[in-house]
């Protein structure tokens, strides 16, 4: 079966030094970018067809953004677009993507399936692009475990898709909630790996 590696938001907002840091992102780009390497060899020895990364892409999301954020529907500004923090970690720079798909423009986004090639209206969506590729299985991994991560999956199961989400590469905003994330994952049909 033709497979794809999604890699979740891992920018520079989303790891230490960012705007809304999650603690152990740094290690997560790096980790990720290891086991890849710098070109597609390595990530063909892991089984994967194509490599593709995803990253939120904010202009101007309306309520998403918040001087005073909930930590739920909304958050302290971040990844806006033209912005550093917007880019992806420097470990990945030498990482080759067949493909990067930005969400959330002009509202929130949390899955990689809201995002197109480029974030325009008119790109190419994530699941159209697998669909063209004849991926049938996706491994999910990046930032964060209990959002977008998350989020990511389930899309990804619910079109149909085996998926699997890769902890190990993974970091959550609140690792207390990892527990209560893998049971909902795991109740969707997805694994879960270390």
């Amino acid at each position: 079966m033709t497979s794809a590696l999604i890699v979740v938001d891992v920018q520079n907002d989303f790891c230490e030094g960012g705007s809304l840091a999650v603690r152990g992102g740094n290690a997560v780009a790096s980790a990720i970018a290891e086991w890849l390497g710098p070109d597609s060899d390595l990530a063909r020895a892991h089984g994967y067809d194509y490599v593709v990364a995803t990253r939120d892409h904010h202009v101007s999301p309306g309520s998403h953004f918040s001087d005073t954020p909930d930590y739920v529907d909304s958050w302290p500004p971040h990844c806006v677009v033209g912005t550093p923090g917007a880019e992806l970690n420097p470990a990945l720079h030498d990482t080759t993507f067949d493909a990067v798909f930005d969400k959330g423009a002009f509202t929130a986004a949390y899955s990689g399936f809201e995002g197109t090639v480029g974030g325009e209206a008119g790109g190419v969506p994530l699941d159209e692009w697998l669909t063209r590729h004849g991926v049938g299985q996706v491994d999910v991994c990046g930032l964060a475990t209990d959002h977008c991560v998350r989020a990511t999956a389930l899309d990804a199961s619910g079109h149909g898709y085996h998926t699997t989400v890769m902890l190990g590469l993974s970091a959550a905003v609140d690792p207390t909630r990892v527990p209560q994330v893998v049971e909902e994952l795991q109740n969707a049909g997805i694994q879960v790996t270390l």
